[in-house]
């Protein structure tokens, strides 16, 4: 008989899952997405100053067996296996994979909804360009937030010859090790930003010409960037699926829901045992692969395998020419080591066009994608107190 599974979102963890899927000829694929072309997330910030269009078609990542359905789901209908889409039509499932990805987080800090600009879509980075081609070469602009969006929007506009302030909060890049962290200051202050972090480095309030800090400080700004961390859809709870506090879909660690057997979720969007990855595409990858190695398994009447996933660092971009691989042990905790200077560009750039890449491989020869583990999460988990998160 043949299985109808549906996955919703077309980003890397959604089209790596319904490439795998296509492996079982007895197995249809629909791919759920609103928008018509694949989205390089992490070349945003080069679209925002326009070296990059960060898009790729779905015809080049996308197995031909896969259905592309260029639709928003509004609502999920576990008992009766349907999903409502904006069209006002209906899709059913046998299985359904959430990897509806994340966007920018809402503001609570007054003033920044209305007078900043968010990056962590291609919609607002396409704003954002509007924006920028607007304002004045000589006008200043202020980032605020110093995670890898942050960092890498304020090098990539500096080098661009814009004058850019870097409101970084406590520390620049959280992330990094100390010593990695300085080879970044030290590159972003060759590119002429300035960067603003301690304590008093909280911003209080946006207006329309200035960033507010908690220190009574007020820097001028004709255009404030705003990438202080992520949210994500409100699809599952919307939908009376249990998630964790910000809206990721809970599951076991075989990335099925803890609500229904039916529905599993990858990406950015999971939050397996209420432990969830670090939100990137270095996971998104691997957690979409195992959501259908689960269903297959399933379909196969055998045991799922639980999630084993392992890191191995962060890479940044500084502007065209420099860049920072920030290596890791396997549980994403930073090390010493770090690759810096012209060699993390190259590398960068090489991550950037292997993660679609895999993408392509996986569309051309499903299952044949694979990925770091790391065994040390099982012991993670068993030291946790409490029960463990399982499936009905």
């Amino acid at each position: 008989m043949n299985t109808d599974v549906v996955v919703i979102g077309g980003g890397y963890a959604g089209v790596m899952a319904a490439n795998r899927l296509s492996r079982r000829d007895n197995v249809s694929v629909t791919l759920i997405n609103p928008r018509a072309t694949f989205v390089e997330r992490i070349r945003l910030h080069q679209l925002v100053v326009g070296n990059d269009d960060a898009v790729v078609g779905y015809a080049d990542v996308l197995a031909p067996s896969v259905r592309l359905v260029v639709d928003m789901v509004i609502e999920i209908d576990p008992d009766n296996r349907r999903l409502t889409l904006a069209a006002h039509r209906t899709v059913n499932y046998d299985y359904l994979i959430y990897a509806v990805g994340s966007g920018s987080a809402d503001s609570q800090v007054p003033g920044a909804a209305e007078f900043a600009y968010p990056i962590a879509t291609i919609e607002e980075a396409q704003r954002l360009r509007t924006i920028l081609d607007a304002t004045p070469a000589t006008a200043a602009v202020t980032v605020v937030g110093s995670g890898p969006t942050g960092i890498e929007a304020a090098a990539e506009l500096a080098e661009a010859g814009r004058t850019v302030t870097l409101i970084c909060g406590d520390l620049l890049g959280p992330y990094l090790h100390p010593k990695g962290r300085r080879a970044v200051v030290k590159r972003m202050t060759k590119l002429g930003v300035t960067m603003v972090e301690g304590p008093a480095a909280k911003v209080t309030s946006v207006t329309h010409d200035a960033v507010h800090l908690a220190d009574g400080t007020s820097l001028p700004s004709a255009l404030t960037i705003w990438s202080v961390g992520f949210g994500v859809p409100d699809l599952a709870t919307r939908s009376g699926l249990r998630t964790d506090s910000l809206g990721r879909l809970l599951t076991d660690e075989t990335l099925t829901s803890i609500d229904d057997q039916r529905i599993l979720a990858a990406g950015d969007s999971v939050a397996p045992s209420n432990l969830p990855f670090r939100m990137s595409c270095q996971a998104a990858g691997p957690l979409g692969a195992h959501a259908a190695d689960t269903i297959l398994s399933r379909m196969a009447e055998e045991e799922p395998a639980p999630i084993n996933l392992g890191f191995a660092g962060q890479c940044i971009s500084l502007g065209r020419h420099a860049g920072i691989f920030q290596f890791a042990d396997k549980d994403d905790t930073a090390k010493k080591l770090y690759l810096g200077g012209r060699p993390g560009a190259k590398l960068k750039e090489f991550i950037c066009k292997h993660t679609v890449k895999a993408l392509t491989d996986e569309a051309r020869k499903p299952g044949s994608y694979s990925w770091a583990k790391d065994d040390k999460r099982a012991v993670t988990l068993q030291g946790r107190p409490g029960k463990s998160l399982t499936t009905r």
